[in-house]
């Protein structure tokens, strides 16, 4: 384990055994390690492999994205990093120390203080409302009314919910349960938060949404995430690695771009092709976010990818801190290629950006006439918050002067 990672995984299995095959236990791990299919398995003992020699590691501040089908094995991987599930063999360690030998109370404390968990469903308490339930892990903590109060109201902030505090549950929309949900975990100030499908309820709007909106918030706060996602999109988008589980076992584990420039076999090569094109959403008014965005330690391959998957011709560069780096056509990504230029060297940096969020559309309209491509709108710290078309700009116009219509 290096300095720089906060958790790992070595060896980890994880059987379902039904009680009639209770004394075939040690045949099945037998099975397994010789190389036996999860069906094989459960053919010959009745016994289901949920994990099978699972080994990962997790950098510290990173969000590390775990993708497979239905049935992969990637819900009961998390629920083992926080031990809902017990694995059957093999270690976890978090800051060298391995949970799989923690004692109930040095477990219910690591629950507690170094790791949360965002659930698909919500899971929220319809009896409290949004700031009952965000600041519930604090108040069984027994922290004070007030500090905990405090805690719960800077996260619903971080996460576009001020103002809804005393609201109730049944009040909010499925995007806003979410926001919840996600300010519950980051006020308890884990260490590591797992996200187990915490977007596949949602519309594509919301989802696409609260993507950017992680992104943003892990920027701020430098947490360790661990994403679980059925969507190859969305882990592309998300990952600064992806691991891709196929019955029970890790096919792969890279970055983004090295899963694209070398996918380890046919399964990781289909699951990358099925890509689906990312939707745009509303940030602000008429300002978006790029369909087509790629990190400057991604690459040429990772941006052609994705202007391929989108439909477009370049791809906006942000750094590994969501700040704004520049733009990339689809000329220069072949150029970088072919090997007549670097990845670095192709980036158009010197173009046009919107630094006020809150600009007039009358300030921005004659940059967006005399540009070529989209204009990146950026905060006050160059961190990347989205895109204004001419298209919404067009739009805008005709909205507000219906006779522009006529």
């Amino acid at each position: 384990m290096t300095a720089e990672d906060i958790l790992r995984v070595e060896n980890l299995y994880k059987l379902f055994i039904p009680l009639e095959s209770f004394k075939k236990e040690d045949e099945a791990m037998q099975l397994l390690k010789s190389g036996h299919t999860r069906s094989e398995v459960l053919q010959a003992t009745g016994i289901t492999a949920g994990l099978t020699d699972i080994n990962f590691n997790v950098k510290k501040g990173e969000i590390f994205v775990l993708i497979g089908l239905s049935g992969s094995g990637k819900s009961t991987l998390v629920r083992c990093l926080n031990m809902l599930h017990k694995p059957s063999y093999g270690s976890i360690y978090f800051e060298n120390r391995d949970i799989t030998k923690f004692t109930s109370g040095e477990l219910q404390e690591f629950r507690r203080r170094k790791i949360s968990m965002v659930f698909q469903s919500f899971g929220l308490m319809d009896n409290r409302n949004v700031l009952e339930n965000t600041y519930y892990g604090l108040e069984i903590r027994g922290v004070p009314k007030k500090e905990r109060e405090n805690k719960a109201l800077e996260m619903l902030a971080m996460v576009g919910l001020e103002g809804w505090e005393h609201k109730k549950i049944s009040e909010l929309s499925g995007g806003m349960k979410q926001r919840v949900g996600i300010a519950r975990a980051l006020t308890n100030d884990p260490d590591i938060l797992l996200m187990d499908e915490a977007f596949s309820a949602l519309d594509p709007l919301v989802k696409n949404d609260l993507q950017f909106e992680l992104l943003r918030i892990q920027e701020k706060m430098d947490k360790t995430i661990v994403f679980i996602t059925h969507d190859i999109n969305e882990a592309f988008r998300l990952g600064n690695r992806v691991g891709i589980l196929r019955d029970g076992r890790m096919v792969q584990i890279a970055s983004p771009e090295e899963m694209i420039t070398s996918p380890a076999d046919q399964y990781v090569r289909n699951f990358i092709n099925n890509v689906n094109s990312s939707k745009v959403f509303t940030v602000h008014n008429i300002m978006t976010t790029p369909t087509c965005m790629v990190r400057i330690s991604d690459g040429a391959g990772m941006a052609l990818k994705s202007m391929q998957s989108n439909g477009v011709s370049s791809a906006y560069v942000i750094g590994e801190h969501l700040e704004f780096i520049g733009l990339i056509t689809i000329e220069s990504a072949l150029k970088v290629l072919a090997g007549y230029s670097t990845f670095n060297d192709a980036i158009f940096r010197s173009i046009p950006v919107i630094d006020n969020i809150d600009a007039p559309l009358a300030d921005i309209m004659p940059i967006a006439a005399n540009t070529p491509y989209p204009l990146a709108v950026v905060d006050k710290e160059h961190h990347f918050r989205g895109i204004v078309t001419k298209a919404s700009v067009l739009s805008s116009i005709v909205l507000d002067n219906p006779k522009v219509a006529r």
